[in-house]
């Protein structure tokens, strides 16, 4: 090995032993040895590098299970196997008790010693390693399939391979890898940037392609409404499908995942466009034609998404063609949340409630704004394992745990994604251009055509038109727009923040998942 497995072993009979010592030596294990708790403890504080200790139970000062205490309050994090003379049945209660990781009966055959370091020790490095190879082979089938060619379908099925071997390595603690999948996650964001590009206006004119935001609701939760059992639409907003994979086996600990499918959001990929879009059923040109006091445009002052319990209600209507009962909630602080908590037996009133929770959206703001959320969410694996934290904890995951002691379907759904971004291009406008990152709206734009859609009439893409000479640029990959005055202030103050609005495979493939308590 070339970095060996440092091994702690204490035993007041450790000159007995050396048959076993030499033997690991051999193995290509380092072993320290100590006669006794004290100086095992000792020499726990002050090696970091210890991967692994031995205790024999039977040692004079401290005994193996007191220092074995000792450990574990202090949480040193190193696995702990217990040596005995016997299985007396209280000795290894109390061993198991606090929590040893492995225990050997004396004599200790060399062999079995071999198999506890390779559970322990080795087998998350056989893992890892596993797991590296694994993806090393699978590394060329992604990329040829990036690169022949893949419609909306095939590229969901790109895009889920890529996180779920984001996640495998996440978990195997294979850091080795991480560079390339992130080169391939590039790779791929360059050629859907250049599929959307190419398909997009064609699929809004001729109403084709994937199943998108306006659709949701229609084609995957209103058709699915059963007078018989209430129905609860939640929308987690920003919620990406690799956040989704981290909280999947928390909620399904309660409820069984009946499907898994997806949507793509709308663009622009912002609450404003595809949550209005998810709740009315139609595009944004067309709520602003149907409902024209309720669409405010970017440059209009006043909340963009007050609107949304309405355009809910209207749809349901409009479809059904009947009058169902329709609750819409929308959680936007702690007070809310908790309410939610304590009241959520009412949505088993109603035939659908919708809820929209808005705390990932906050955490992807803060993090852009406050520097120990930067800290904290440092990258996607973190960004991730925040959103899992979060949810464990949070009000809307207590309600949950309520509504699995009901009859009741749930949905859960998010409006659009994020990408971490890391290109600036430099954007000229009026005033009255929109301050987003990833996409813009505006007269007279000034652009590098090479990092943007570009749409002359939003008409043709179902948004309106601010003002008649109006278009929209669209960042693709992942490319943030800047003015060039103080540029290389906002450069540093954007650069690896979570943004959207643009084309990304993060921002566009939007996860639904239908579920009933178990």
């Amino acid at each position: 090995m070339s970095n060996k497995i440092k091994i702690l072993w204490a035993d007041d009979e450790i000159d007995l032993l050396k048959p076993q010592l030499f033997f690991l030596e051999k193995k290509g294990y380092e072993v320290i040895t100590v006669t006794n708790g004290h100086d095992a403890y000792d020499k726990i504080k002050e090696d970091p590098d210890i991967d692994v200790i031995f205790l024999d139970e039977s040692m004079p000062g401290i005994s193996g299970l007191e220092t074995l205490t000792k450990i574990k309050n202090d949480n040193f994090p190193q696995p702990v196997v217990m040596i005995t003379k016997n299985e007396a049945e209280n000795i290894m209660e109390e061993a198991i008790g606090s929590k040893i990781d492995d225990y050997l009966i004396k004599p200790v055959n060399p062999n079995q010693i071999l198999l506890t370091l390779k559970k322990l020790i080795d087998n998350k490095r056989l893992v890892s390693e596993k797991t590296a190879t694994d993806y090393q082979s699978e590394f060329r089938n992604i990329s040829f399939e990036i690169n022949d060619g893949p419609n909306y379908e095939e590229w969901v099925n790109i895009y889920k391979k890529i996180i779920s071997w984001d996640l495998r390595l996440d978990e195997s603690g294979n850091h080795s890898m991480y560079e390339i999948l992130e080169m391939q996650k590039q790779e791929a964001n360059k050629e859907f940037s250049k599929y959307i590009i190419k398909n997009y206006v064609d699929w809004i004119k001729k109403d084709s392609g994937p199943i998108r935001s306006n659709d949701l609701m229609k084609k995957f939760v209103i058709n699915k409404l059963d007078p018989e059992t209430p129905t609860v639409f939640l929308l987690l907003d920003n919620l990406r499908y690799d956040q989704w994979k981290s909280i999947e086996p928390i909620v399904s600990e309660l409820f069984k995942i009946e499907s898994e499918d997806y949507f793509y959001s709308i663009l622009p990929t912002t609450t404003q466009y595809s949550r209005n879009a998810i709740f009315s059923g139609l595009m944004p040109r067309e709520i602003e034609k149907t409902y024209p006091d309720w669409w405010l445009n970017d440059n209009e002052e006043g909340g963009k998404n007050l609107k949304e319990g309405e355009l809910l209600v209207n749809q349901v209507k409009r479809l059904l063609r009947k009058d169902l009962k329709v609750d819409y909630i929308k959680i936007t602080n702690v007070t809310n949340a908790r309410n939610l908590q304590d009241n959520i037996h009412n949505v088993l009133n109603n035939n659908l409630t919708a809820i929209v929770y808005n705390f990932i959206d906050m955490l992807s703001h803060s993090r852009t704004e406050m520097e120990v959320i930067k800290e904290l969410a440092p990258d996607e694996k973190a960004y991730r394992s925040l959103t899992k934290s979060w949810f464990l904890n949070s009000p809307i995951w207590a309600a949950l745990q309520k509504l699995a002691q009901k009859k009741v379907q749930i949905f859960i759904a998010t409006d659009h994604g994020t990408i971490r971004v890391k290109q600036p291009s430099r954007v000229i406008g009026d005033r009255e251009t929109t301050t987003n990152l990833r996409y813009k709206v505006g007269r007279n734009l000034q652009y590098d055509k090479k990092d943007v859609l570009e749409i002359r009439d939003p008409f043709e893409v179902g948004l309106p038109k601010p003002n008649v000479s109006s278009s929209f640029i669209f960042a693709k990959e992942d490319t943030f727009f800047l003015y060039p005055n103080n540029y290389n202030y906002y450069n540093n103050y954007y650069n690896d923040t979570f943004q959207h609005g643009g084309i990304s495979l993060e921002e566009m493939i939007c996860p639904i998942i239908r579920m009933f308590p178990k």
